[in-house]
């Protein structure tokens, strides 16, 4: 009967389908959507992906609490298959494709965790150096527009969104790359390192 429940939910939560990039659990969008699942605010994966995305991943997000309660292999299944939903929303919204979220210790690109730092100290004195001298000025203005929206409501999915697009321009930029993201700009394709391998 348990396992008939698990089977049913389980099903339910499947990813409709599986395209071509993918993520490393590693990266930020995951964490958020482990975050998402341990505190019981989907607001914390909205962000990372399109509002037309929205109440397929809430739909999603509703079933995986539901299976959780049923044991640890389901919370288990559960939990992979809601990560993987984001993270293919997330990858559908920039026009890219998802096959999957790579393992934990997947080498980045240093440049990205040097700009994932960057963020997390408030400072990119030590991500400067790393990129060619004609781009230090651009980057850094596009450091300091991303840090000026680092801070917001978790409940606010809009100011959220708005915080990737600009931390994805800071990071692709600081990647190499000088065009913004197509599709769903609120997030760095790379997903930290997750860009040509990101």
């Amino acid at each position: 009967m348990v396992i008939n429940r698990i089977a049913t939910l389980l099903t339910a939560l499947r990813p409709a389908t599986v395209q071509a990039h993918c993520d490393t659990a590693d990266g930020p969008a995951v964490k958020d959507g482990r975050t998402a699942l341990a505190t019981g605010n989907v607001n914390h994966a909205l962000k990372w992906i399109p509002a037309a995305g929205e109440d397929d991943l809430r739909d999603v997000f509703v079933k995986a609490r539901k299976a959780r309660t049923l044991g640890p292999e389901a919370a288990e299944l559960a939990d992979r298959l809601f990560l993987e939903t984001m993270v293919r929303l997330h990858r559908m919204g920039e026009g890219v494709g998802f096959t999957g979220i790579r393992p934990t210790g997947t080498p980045v690109d240093p440049v990205v965790t040097a700009a994932d730092e960057a963020i997390a100290l408030g400072t990119d004195r030590a991500l400067l150096p790393r990129v060619p001298q004609e781009r230090r000025a651009e980057l850094d203005k596009r450091f300091r527009a991303a840090l000026a929206l680092q801070d917001f409501d978790v409940d606010d999915v809009e100011a959220g969104r708005r915080y990737l697009a600009g931390y994805v321009s800071f990071v692709t930029y600081a990647e190499g790359e000088d065009h913004e993201h197509e599709g769903h700009e609120e997030h760095h394709d790379s997903e930290h390192g997750h860009r040509p391998e990101h």
